[in-house]
């Protein structure tokens, strides 16, 4: 079966929750990962979200490493949502 990730970067100006993550996250880019399979079968290319996933830095001893966390893409719409409201606060 074949799998394809594809990334985009989500920027927050403000800290942000997102159900899953457990702590509240600051400002900045964050790399968002989205993995497909592809539908066997069908007359023409379609694909299946199979997870989306946030990457997360955060500093372990001094050392910066990377977190992956899945989320739901819904709950990173209504973060970015959010974000934007307070925008105009």
């Amino acid at each position: 079966m074949t799998v394809r990730t594809t990334t985009k970067n989500v920027t927050f100006r403000h800290p942000f929750s997102i159900r899953g993550v457990d702590d509240v996250q600051p400002p900045g880019t964050y790399a968002i990962e989205t993995a497909e399979e592809q539908l066997p079968g069908l007359s023409f290319l379609a694909y299946r979200r199979i997870s989306t996933t946030i990457v997360l830095s955060a500093a372990y001893g001094g050392s910066p490493a990377r977190q992956m966390i899945t989320i739901e893409p819904s709950d990173l719409e209504a973060a970015q949502a959010r974000d934007l409201l307070t925008e105009g606060a």
